[in-house]
Order: C-alpha cells, then sequence, then structure tokens
C-alpha cells in the first residue's frame, strides 16, 4: 500500500495540521490501496499564505515569460520520464483502464506542459496601440494566486489544463486533488520539487468538499479554476460572484453523436466507442446520445449494441479490458439508479441493464437503450457511466434541433461520408467543441470548454493561457 504522511505546500514536505486521512480504495478490488493526510483549513491557509508571498514578493511572477518557460520545460522533461507510473497509479486509483491511462491520462498532460513551456518562449506581454492622446501599452499581467480543484476522473489531465498555463502566466498556484485520487499528485509534486520552481509557487493539497469550499472561499486567492459537476459548478460561481473573484468553470456535458444518413457505420463505429466509451464512460465529452436516421434506426441500434458488446469488461490493469469499473461505490449506484430509471421512463434496454458483471469491484453492465425520446431523463441528464441512448430523427434539421436541446453544451460529433457536409453541421451545432468522424480530443493549442451549463471560459491553446493574464492599459503623453 502506498503511504504518505506529509503534505507539498510551498514546495515543501510538511505535516499535516490535522490527523485525518484519505483512503484510496481499488475500484477494482474494493481494497484499500494508498492513504495520505486528509488536509483541514488551516493546511489551507498555509498553503495560500505561501502562494500569497511568492506572488506578492517572490521572483516568479517578476520573471519573463520565456524564463518562467524554461522552468515549465525542466518540468516536462521530468515528466515524459516517468509518464508509464503516472499512467499505473491513475489506473490503481480510479479504475481507468490501462490502454487509456497509456495514451491518454499521462501523454496528454505532458503534451499540454510542452505546448505552453514553448507558447510561454513567444507570447508577447505587451503591444503598442495607437490612442486619442498618445500610445498606449497594453500589458498583460498575471492574475495572482489561483486555486485548481480538479476532478476524479482524469486528474492529471485537468491538473495541467489549469498549472500549466497559470504558471506560463506567473501565478502561484493551490492545487486541490479529488479525494478519490491524490497518489498521483504526490508523483507530480516530487517532480515540481526537482524541477526547481521557487518557493511557494506550487501546492498539492488534497482533501473533502468542506475544506475544497473554505479554499475556493478563501479571500487569499484570486481566481478558482474548477472542473467538476455542473452542480458544483453553480455553487463555486456563486462563492466567486460575491468575492467577484475571478473563475473558469469546466462542467458537466451530454453530448450528442448526429449519425446521418450516409454514414459507413463499420467504419464509424470503431471511433465512435471511444468517442462514447472512453474512460469506461466517465467523460465529460462521452458522446453518450447516439442520434440515428428515422429510416436507419434499427440497423444503428444494433451496431451501436454490438460495439458497446465488444469492449471487454473487467480487470482495468489488463491491457484488453475497454471498460473497467466506476470510480467508487457511489457512483456504480448512481449509474445503476439510471438504468432502473431508464427502464421505468419506457426505454427499451437491447444490452446490458443491473445485473453486475462481477461479484467484487464496482462495475455496471455497460447499457445500450433504444426506444428513447430527448425528453427521458436519461436523455437530458449527465449519468458519466457507460450507458447509452439511441433517439430517432425524421431528418437533419430535427438532428440538430435534438442535438441543442439540452441544458449542456461542451462537445458533439457528426458521422457521415461527406466530410464538408459534416462541417455545415458542425457549425450549426451549439457546443465549445465538436468532431467530424472523430472526437476532438482537447488538442492543446485550441480552446476547449463549453456553452450553457457546460461551463465559463476555455482552457488550452493562447486562449487558455489569457485566462490567467489580467489586461492593463498604460497611456502615456510625450
Amino acid at each position: 500500500m502506498l503511504q504518505h504522511d506529509r503534505l507539498f505546500i510551498g514546495g515543501e514536505w510538511v505535516a499535516p495540521a490535522g490527523a485525518g486521512t484519505i483512503d484510496v480504495v481499488s475500484p477494482h478490488t474494493e481494497e484499500v490501496v494508498g492513504r495520505v493526510p486528509d488536509a483541514t483549513p488551516a493546511d489551507m491557509d498555509r498553503a495560500v499564505a505561501a502562494a500569497r508571498r511568492a506572488f506578492d514578493e517572490g521572483p516568479w511572477p517578476r520573471m519573463t515569460m520565456a524564463e518562467r518557460a524554461e522552468v515549465v520545460g525542466r518540468l516536462a522533461d521530468l515528466y515524459a520520464a516517468r509518464q508509464s507510473e503516472l499512467a499505473e497509479l491513475i489506473t490503481l486509483e480510479m479504475g481507468s483502464p490501462i490502454t487509456f491511462s497509456q495514451l491518454a491520462q499521462a501523454p496528454q498532460p505532458l503534451g499540454m506542459l510542452r505546448y505552453f513551456a514553448e507558447l510561454g518562449k513567444t507570447y508577447a506581454v505587451e503591444d503598442q496601440r495607437p490612442g486619442m492622446f498618445g500610445p498606449v501599452t497594453v500589458r498583460r499581467e498575471p492574475v495572482g494566486v489561483v486555486a485548481a480543484v480538479v476532478p476524479w476522473n482524469v486528474p492529471q489531465f485537468v491538473i495541467m489544463t489549469k498549472l500549466a498555463p497559470a504558471l506560463i502566466a506567473g501565478c502561484a498556484v493551490v492545487v486541490k486533488p479529488a479525494p478519490e485520487t491524490p497518489l498521483d499528485g504526490y508523483l507530480l509534486a516530487q517532480m515540481i520539487e526537482e524541477a526547481g520552481f521557487p518557493e511557494g509557487v506550487v501546492s498539492i493539497v488534497a482533501a473533502g468538499r468542506e475544506t475544497s469550499e473554505y479554499l475556493v472561499s478563501h479571500p487569499g486567492v484570486d481566481k478558482v479554476a474548477f472542473t467538476g459537476s455542473t452542480a458544483a459548478g453553480r455553487r463555486i460561481a456563486s462563492i466567486c460572484g460575491q468575492g467577484l473573484k475571478r473563475c473558469s468553470l469546466e462542467l458537466g456535458g451530454k453530448s450528442a453523436a448526429i449519425i446521418l444518413d450516409d454514414c459507413d457505420l463499420g467504419a464509424a463505429m470503431g471511433f465512435l466507442s471511444i468517442a462514447s466509451l472512453l474512460n469506461s464512460g466517465q467523460a465529460c465529452v462521452a458522446q453518450t446520445r447516439i442520434l440515428a436516421p428515422a429510416s436507419r434506426y434499427d440497423e444503428v441500434v444494433h451496431a451501436v449494441a454490438d460495439m458497446v458488446a465488444g469492449q471487454p469488461v473487467g480487470d482495468p490493469g489488463d491491457p484488453a479490458t475497454g471498460i473497467g469499473p466506476m470510480v467508487a461505490k457511489r457512483q456504480q449506484e448512481r449509474v445503476e439508479g439510471y438504468i432502473k430509471l431508464g427502464v421505468d421512463e419506457g426505454a427499451k434496454p437491447v444490452l446490458g441493464g443491473l445485473d453486475r458483471p462481477f461479484d467484487r469491484g464496482w462495475y455496471v453492465a455497460p447499457t445500450v437503450f433504444a426506444g428513447v425520446s430527448n425528453d427521458m431523463r436519461v436523455a437530458r441528464e449527465e449519468i458519466f457511466g457507460p450507458v447509452l441512448v439511441v433517439i430517432s430523427y425524421q431528418d437533419e434539421d430535427d438532428a440538430v434541433r435534438i442535438a441543442n436541446d439540452s441544458e449542456y453544451g461542451l462537445s458533439g460529433t457528426v458521422w457521415t461520408a461527406d466530410t464538408e457536409h459534416g462541417m455545415d453541421i458542425a457549425r450549426r451545432v451549439r457546443a465549445g467543441t465538436y468532431g467530424v468522424n472523430m472526437l476532438n480530443t482537447m488538442e492543446p493549442a485550441t480552446p476547449f470548454g463549453g456553452f450553457k451549463a457546460s461551463g465559463l471560459g476555455r482552457e488550452l491553446g493562447p486562449e487558455g493561457l489569457e485566462s490567467y493574464l489580467e489586461l492593463k492599459s498604460i497611456a502615456r503623453l510625450g
């Protein structure tokens, strides 16, 4: 069992203020595989104070962006050498299939580190503009102390969407990992220590909900960057609004995959299996509403059911596994609750149901529902598990209407033999990321985020860096 008895605060390993601990439980075995301190408000006070000193008095925000990029680049080199270790840790903690961990959970965060390190070498902090009375300098300065509150499903990925740009911008950051996945954060902390960041610039402190809210509410925090449920996002937005604190929110989704009449189902299903079931369905961008033309509805239902049935369910440490367990028992029960709800609403399960695949582990049966209308709760609410619904549409206008008939607007896809026509459909769907015959998997160089209840602001790309910068206009005479 992996045990840690210290917290990483301000670049140092310190004893926690309290005696509470967090047990990390394997979703596959239901056994405790790790234990870390459960941070208290006093620990968060210490982390914010260290970040405050680093930002207000330390060298980090006063270095050039290129100088900061050099340090972030050193972190990227260290990260590259430990990708396999990170992938295995995340699979152990939260049950992500090891193949997904090796392809995405560790490599994509590395890609973000490298992208922002390169961007920092060339990004223009100032530009000159003509003013009515003389030249004006427009300057970009770091927003300050950032609280980065991250979920359990893709922990390193979400940390890096916040940490990498915030560091390049010159911010000091307090990272609050989810209690389900604190172990990978300890490995990252070791790399940050080795990379040589100045004192106070980064803290990584795992804690539960109450201490997380304490951090979000802390008067020493200038910005909150959050990824998680829409319900939690609303609460954080309320807290930040009260304090006029900057915030960026990446929240939930209920994304629609539109299958057009001309789609080659055989070719599409291999890609759609990734788009709909990545990370065992525990992904905000998962394409869980499959929109099928009425003329091919039964054909699409059978193809989707065959696709899901072809994903082996089992030990997440086995490279052959396609779908692993849910992260926790509460999540297993939540997903099963939605499966029961779908049946009660009149949807027809053509695959899966409430019979669990195994007696041990927090597994659910991957489930496909047919006969679903878009007003059913299983079509409107984020389930966060391997449950897909197939909805019939009459024509393309109807498909776009159904895709947009959601409180969410995070992601979406269209599947067609005519990619240019697919682009036309993409332009009509109100979603922050979209893919034609593919899932737009959060490219480091392009903005990621959602419309409507899927969030506020954008991460990644130059836009992601700019969300950690404040604009200042300096006019002068003479």
